[in-house]
């Protein structure tokens, strides 16, 4: 694709460099929180929101830590949502990365056995979460096997 030819007769568009349109959005963003801010009832109602967003989203990526996927991200997201309004966040938000690139770091560091027995334990959660909730049953039904009766949950059996 070429990019349209300056005509002679009329001047070049001008176009925002994205870092200046995205500065834009920052700018207006803050003046709305600002006018929220300013509001007693607003700011409370906004901090409520912003504390049950961040807090769905802290505790789907609780959920999702030891499956397959962006866990840790999302528990990350969690506390950043939280982190925009509430001090004790961002102190946990600090916390927790810390000490997630520390453990990070100690299991690459490990040998291969020491990561496979971890990759295992993982996978145990994985699946004693997935017995508990009764998924192993539900797909054992799916495909014929639901009289396994050892796959139903204790919990949901």
């Amino acid at each position: 694709m070429t990019q349209p030819q300056a005509r002679p007769d009329r001047p070049a568009p001008v176009e925002d460099p994205p870092e200046g349109r995205a500065h834009a959005a920052v700018v207006r963003l803050r003046s709305f929180r600002a006018t929220v801010r300013a509001r007693p009832g607003w700011n409370l109602v906004w901090r409520i929101g912003i504390g049950v967003i961040g807090t769905a989203v802290l505790v789907l990526g609780l959920i999702a830590i030891p499956y397959p996927g962006p866990g840790w991200l999302i528990v990350f997201a969690g506390l950043g949502i939280l982190a925009t309004e509430f001090t004790w966040a961002g102190r946990l938000l600090r916390f927790a990365r810390r000490y997630y690139d520390q453990w990070v770091a100690w299991v690459r560091r490990q040998n291969r056995v020491v990561q496979l027995l971890l990759g295992l334990a993982t996978l145990a959660v994985v699946l004693a979460t997935l017995w508990l909730l009764n998924a192993l049953w539900l797909v054992a039904k799916v495909v014929g096997l639901g009289h396994w009766t050892c796959l139903h949950s204790p919990i949901l059996g």
